[in-house]
């Protein structure tokens, strides 16, 4: 069953494929129905070779599968080959089945636009590339995944490149992503230059030679890589492009944010796992700006009325945790989140999906209220992952952020304290979106009579509804995964512990203690939830509680902008009028002015009188001859 694996990125690659040639002819809904089953297929794979993975057992559960000799140049050999383990199994499991139920639904979100097929092979494209990048089995091919996403992200997010806004936000993500990837380029460059291979795993892999790393090696690494992870997963200070990538359609959203390409940069970092346990000073900066990426992104989120921004924010916060997690050493934790958010923020973007869709294309909550009396199943689903994000017990997120909260609280407590302040945060920011989309009175009816909507919000069809439900059964029993449920394989902690061994930081901490820690977790996601209901469902406007700062996320794209963005233009001005124009442009010119001018003082003496030319030549003999006495001495 594992030899099935290179079928895993080649099913949904087929798809592209397909869609490419045939995707035209095939239209709306044909082409998605094809891009659908093409990754449904790769899950089923997926289910397949998990289970043959379960036959194996503890360190055996690693199996490598080479597809072919790709890079044999001198000292380097890199195969294109697929490492099939319990943390790269985790991901493709997740990644496949939430983007199958992504595809399913864009059937009917995306139903009626004119570049339809294009979506569905974007998507493809997309999948395909996440999917080399957690099985690759060394840097190299990783980072082909890698740049996959980025290019598909780009595709995607400005997919209706006609808005202005939707073609800048395209261009604004992929530049911030590519501030990452050059840390990503300069690590495998270093991590070449001290162990001679960048494969992982094996005798000969970079594990196995952690040796050759110095101190500043080791951490030189582990930072240029979280650079990348950085750019990619949305970290401070290389988050602001996320927010922006709400212009794509809202698959796209869920696809991007929820299960696929920001979950990236924890993958990457949990893979380096025995690096970056050697490094305790690069363990402090990722715990730290995960941290503190969770605290700025969740205050932000507190102040959006844009439905998908609220939830764009409330990702960037998510995965601040998840490299606090990483930070403190607590991989199995990351990961366990990473899963839970996967279903519980898939299912909030698409729940938010079917309101812009039922509120016919409306995305600003304070235009929305009381649809759940118009939109009952959006409503119960979206009120799970509600909950789950909020960290009510017992629903998933209460267990996989408390998992985080409590392993921060051993190692870092001052990092317990902002991740604990965060949690009450996303209570009242995910509590504020309910109530200000769901509750209080029908302030969609001055919209619709402002924009003459045709009618009253309305439910989505089952193509859209059936996902919202499969995900809202996983983020409320996704925490079963956490409890020792029987079979053992199943939990994390026992799955997942042969990828990371004695890298893997466990607290020693009573069992009244994480009780205490549960119980202040579950106190504070409530208070949250309470404040937030009781400020927001009878008024929809307090303007103390979302000042200008936050709502222009910390004035932080204007820090750049006056930084970078400014200077930056500047000194392309300056090149342009002053570099180009005169300096090189004034070379070029000004030796083409010389040879002009020296041609027209050279047709001056080009006569064409005989009478001229023979004295010229008899002047010429006369000076030669004198030159040539005076040389041989006979005249003085």
């Amino acid at each position: 069953m594992l030899h099935a694996a290179y079928l895993l990125p080649l099913l949904p690659l087929a798809g592209f494929v397909a869609l490419a040639v045939i995707g035209r002819r095939l239209g709306d809904p044909w082409a998605g129905w094809i891009g659908t089953a093409a990754v449904a297929a790769s899950f089923v794979v997926a289910c397949i070779v998990y289970a043959g993975l379960l036959q194996r057992s503890g360190q055996g559960r690693v199996f490598t599968q080479v597809l072919f000799s790709w890079i044999p140049v001198g000292g380097l050999h890199v195969d294109a080959a697929l490492l099939v383990d319990p943390l790269s199994m985790t991901m493709v499991l997740f990644v496949t089945g939430i983007s199958t139920l992504i595809h399913l639904y864009s059937i009917g979100y995306m139903r009626g636009d004119e570049d339809y097929p294009k979506f569905f092979l974007y998507l493809n494209l997309f999948v395909a590339s996440m999917l080399l990048l957690v099985l690759g089995n060394n840097l190299v091919f990783t980072f082909v995944g890698w740049e996959g996403v980025g290019a598909c992200s780009y595709w995607l997010i400005s997919f209706w490149f006609g808005r202005e806004s939707a073609a800048s936000a395209g261009k604004k993500a992929f530049i911030y992503n590519r501030i990452g990837d050059v840390g990503f380029l300069l690590a495998i460059f270093l991590v070449f230059s001290k162990t001679g291979t960048v494969v992982y795993r094996g005798p000969h892999g970079i594990f196995a030679h952690l040796s050759a790393f110095g101190p500043g090696a080791r951490t030189a690494v582990c930072l240029l890589l979280f650079l990348a992870a950085a750019g990619k997963s949305a970290q401070f200070p290389l988050f602001p492009w996320l927010a922006d990538a709400m212009e794509g359609p809202t698959p796209v959203s869920a696809l991007i944010h929820a299960a696929t390409m920001v979950t990236a940069g924890v993958y990457l970092m949990c893979r380096i796992n025995p690096l970056l346990s050697l490094s305790h000073p690069a363990q402090v900066v990722v715990a730290t700006v995960g941290a503190v990426t969770a605290f700025i992104a969740a205050t932000i989120g507190c102040a959006q009325d844009d439905i998908k921004k609220v939830l764009a924010y409330s990702t960037i916060s998510q995965l601040g945790y998840m490299f606090l997690a990483v930070g403190t050493g607590a991989y199995e934790a990351a990961i366990f989140l990473m899963v839970a958010h996967a279903f519980f923020k898939g299912l909030l973007f698409l729940g938010a999906g079917s309101v812009i869709h039922g509120s016919h294309d409306e995305q600003d909550l304070k235009r929305m209220g009381n649809l759940r009396r118009y939109m009952k199943l959006t409503f119960v689903t979206f009120g799970v992952a509600w909950l789950a994000i909020a960290g009510i017990p017992p629903l998933s997120g209460f267990w996989a952020k408390g998992d985080v909260l409590t392993n921060a609280f051993a190692r870092f407590p001052a990092l317990w304290a902002i991740g604990l302040l965060t949690a009450a945060l996303t209570a009242y920011y995910m509590s504020r979106l309910m109530a200000l989309a769901f509750y209080g009175d029908d302030r969609w009816r001055a919209a619709v009579g402002d924009r003459r909507h045709a009618g009253d919000p309305h439910e989505s069809p089952w193509v859209m509804a059936l996902p919202l439900v499969v995900l809202a059964v996983l983020a409320a029993a996704g925490g079963l995964l956490s409890l020792p449920w029987h079979p053992a394989s199943v939990d994390p902690l026992r799955w997942l512990g042969p990828v990371f061994g004695s890298n893997l930081y466990t607290p020693r901490q009573a069992a009244s203690t994480k009780w205490v820690l549960s119980i202040v977790d579950a106190v504070v996601a409530v208070a949250g939830l309470a404040v937030a209901l009781r400020w927001w469902v009878r008024r929809p406007d307090h303007p103390a509680l979302e000042p200008v700062a936050l709502q222009r996320s910390w004035y932080l794209d204007d820090v750049f902008d006056a930084a970078i963005g400014r200077p930056g233009h500047a000194v392309a001005r300056f090149a342009a009028e002053v570099v180009d124009r005169v300096v090189i442009d004034g070379a070029v010119m000004g030796v083409a002015r010389l040879t002009r001018s020296a041609g027209a003082g050279l047709r001056k003496v080009q006569t064409g009188y005989v009478r001229q030319y023979a004295v010229g030549i008899v002047f010429g003999m006369v000076a030669l001859l004198v030159y040539m006495a005076a040389r041989a001495g006979v005249v003085h």
